[in-house]
C-alpha cells in the first residue's frame, strides 16, 4: 500500500509547504521577475527565425485543433497545455540567451516559464483568472526550487542533465496553479523524481547537438502532464527519492543524498544571471566581454599572435572548454575557445556567429589553435561563494614580434546582481532587438509597459500572451 503524503520524503514536504503556504516575495524579486519575463519573451520571439526550432513547434499531429487550448507566446498556436509548455519553453531556450543559474548544478530557471505560461493562459481561456502578479509569484517560486536544488546537488557529476530540476520545479508550481492541495503537490512532484532525468551526453563533445535546446521543453511538458494526471486523482509515491535500492538516490544518483541546502524564499530570483549582450553559455560570458574589450587593440595584428591564454573556473573547464572539430551550432555555442576567438576577431558575438558560414571561417580556427585554458583556483572558489557568485574569465595574449602582452579580466558579467541597474536598460534594448522582426514598435512598447509597470499586476496572462503574437 502506498504511504500517505504525511510520510513523504522531507524534500517533497518542504517544496509542497513552500508553494502552498502564503508567499510574499521581496520587492527586488518581483522587479527582477518582471525583467526575466520580458527577457524570456524576447528570446522566444527571436527563436522564431530559426527553422531548426520552428520545425518542432505546433500540434504533435498536423491539423489537430484545440479551440480552448493554451496560446503559445510568439507562435500564437493554440495547443493543449502539455504541448504548449514544450513549445514555449523550447522557444525561450533555443538561442541559449535566457537567464542562467550557476552553482554545483547549472540551470536556466526561465525554462520553467513555458510551463507556467501554458497553464496560466489555458486557465484564462477557460473561465479562470490568472494575473500577471500571480504569474510573477509563480516564477519566483519555480526559480527558487530549481536554483536552491542546484546549489547543493551536482547532478552533472553523475552524468545527469539539469532539466530534472525544470520538471521538479514546474510540476510543483503548476500543481498549485491548478488548485492542488499540499498532498497533491507532494504526489505530483514524487512522479517527477520517479521519472529521473536524461543523460547529459547531448551537451558535450563528441555528441553535442540540438537536443540540448529542446530538453527543457521536454521536461516542462512532462511537468504539466504529471500535474494534470495528479489533478485527476493519480496517486503519488512519497518516498520516491529515498527508498533504498529503488529510489532516485540509490538507483539514479549513485547513492548520493539529494539536499536542499538553504530555506526556500526568493534568493534565486534576486541573484539570477542575465545574458544581457551575448548569446553565450554563461561560463563564457565574461570571456566574451573581455575579448570584445581587447578587439580594438588587435586590429591588424592577428598574424602576430603567438599564444592566447584563457584563465577560468573549474566549472567552465569541465563544461565548455574543448578542442577539436566543431561540426554544428550546438557544439560551437558550448565552446569557450570558439566564442572567445569570435569576439577577439569580430568585436562582437551574435547567435548568427554559431552558424556554419561563420563557423567555417579559417581565421577562427587559427586563433583556437593558439589557445590554452587553465583553472584559476581562486576564481573557482569565488564561483561557489554565495556572497560573490562571480563567473570570472581572464585573457592574456602573447605576440611574436616583441610587443607587450595584452591582458583583460572580467569577474562579474553585466547580467550579475551587482550590475543590475547597469543592465536594466540593456535588457530592454535586448528585448526590442530580439522582437523587432515580429512585433511592431507599438506592441513592443505595450509589452514593456505592462510587464515592467508595477501598477499592472492585475493584467490577465492571456492578454500578455496575445500581445506577443504578430
Amino acid at each position: 500500500m502506498t504511504l500517505p503524503p504525511c510520510h513523504a520524503d522531507a524534500i517533497l514536504q518542504t517544496i509542497a509547504d513552500y508553494v502552498c503556504q502564503p508567499f510574499t516575495p521581496s520587492d527586488e524579486a518581483i522587479a527582477t521577475a518582471r525583467l526575466c519575463l520580458l527577457d524570456s519573451i524576447g528570446c522566444a520571439v527571436a527563436a522564431l527565425d530559426h527553422p531548426t526550432c520552428t520545425r518542432l513547434l505546433g500540434p504533435t499531429l498536423p491539423g489537430t485543433r484545440v479551440p480552448k487550448g493554451a496560446r503559445v507566446i510568439g507562435s500564437g498556436e493554440l495547443l493543449d497545455p502539455v504541448k504548449a509548455a514544450f513549445d514555449a519553453t523550447t522557444l525561450i531556450r533555443w538561442l541559449d540567451y535566457n537567464d542562467t543559474w550557476l552553482a554545483a548544478e547549472w540551470a536556466h530557471p526561465s525554462d520553467n516559464l513555458g510551463a507556467l505560461l501554458a497553464v496560466a493562459d489555458w486557465r484564462c481561456r477557460n473561465g479562470n483568472t490568472v494575473t500577471l502578479g500571480q504569474l510573477l509569484n509563480a516564477m519566483i517560486q519555480s526559480y527558487e526550487i530549481q536554483g536552491v536544488l542546484a546549489l547543493g546537488n551536482a547532478f552533472n557529476r553523475a552524468g545527469l542533465d539539469h532539466v530534472l530540476l525544470v520538471k521538479v520545479a514546474s510540476c510543483a508550481v503548476v500543481m498549485r496553479m491548478l488548485g492542488g492541495s499540499r498532498d497533491d503537490v507532494i504526489n505530483a512532484v514524487s512522479h517527477a523524481w520517479l521519472d529521473g532525468t536524461p543523460l547529459r551526453v547531448y551537451r558535450h563533445a563528441p555528441n553535442a547537438g540540438p537536443r540540448k535546446s529542446w530538453a527543457a521543453g521536454d521536461a516542462a511538458s512532462r511537468a504539466v502532464w504529471l500535474a494534470l494526471l495528479t489533478h485527476k486523482g493519480e496517486l503519488g509515491y512519497p518516498t520516491s527519492i529515498t527508498t533504498p535500492v529503488w529510489g532516485f538516490q540509490d538507483a539514479v544518483f549513485r547513492g548520493q543524498s539529494v539536499v536542499l541546502p538553504q530555506p526556500l524564499c526568493s534568493y534565486v530570483m534576486e541573484h539570477i544571471l542575465f545574458k544581457v549582450a551575448h548569446p553565450a553559455e554563461f561560463h563564457g560570458q565574461t570571456a566574451v566581454e573581455a575579448a570584445i574589450g581587447l578587439h580594438p587593440q588587435l586590429i591588424g595584428r592577428f598574424d602576430t599572435i603567438e599564444h592566447i591564454e584563457i584563465r577560468t573556473t573549474e566549472a567552465a573547464l569541465r563544461i565548455i572548454s574543448r578542442d577539436g572539430p566543431l561540426t554544428n551550432p550546438a557544439a560551437r555555442d558550448h565552446c569557450l575557445q570558439y566564442m572567445t576567438a569570435v569576439a577577439l576577431l569580430r568585436g562582437d558575438l551574435t547567435a548568427a556567429d554559431y552558424e556554419d558560414d561563420v563557423g567555417n571561417d579559417a581565421r577562427i580556427e587559427r586563433l583556437r589553435a593558439k589557445m590554452s585554458a587553465a583553472e584559476h583556483p581562486q576564481w573557482s572558489r569565488d564561483y561557489l561563494d554565495p556572497q560573490r557568485r562571480s563567473i570570472a574569465n581572464g585573457i592574456r595574449i602573447r605576440f611574436n614580434d616583441g610587443s607587450p602582452d595584452l591582458e583583460a579580466t572580467v569577474e562579474f558579467p553585466l547580467g550579475h546582481r551587482l550590475r543590475r541597474d547597469e543592465a536594466r536598460p540593456h535588457l530592454i534594448d535586448k528585448f526590442v532587438r530580439n522582437s523587432a522582426l515580429h512585433l511592431g514598435a507599438a506592441r513592443q512598447q505595450t509589452l514593456i509597459e505592462r510587464i515592467l509597470g508595477p501598477e499592472n499586476g492585475d493584467c490577465l496572462v492571456s492578454e500578455l500572451v496575445d500581445q506577443t503574437v504578430s
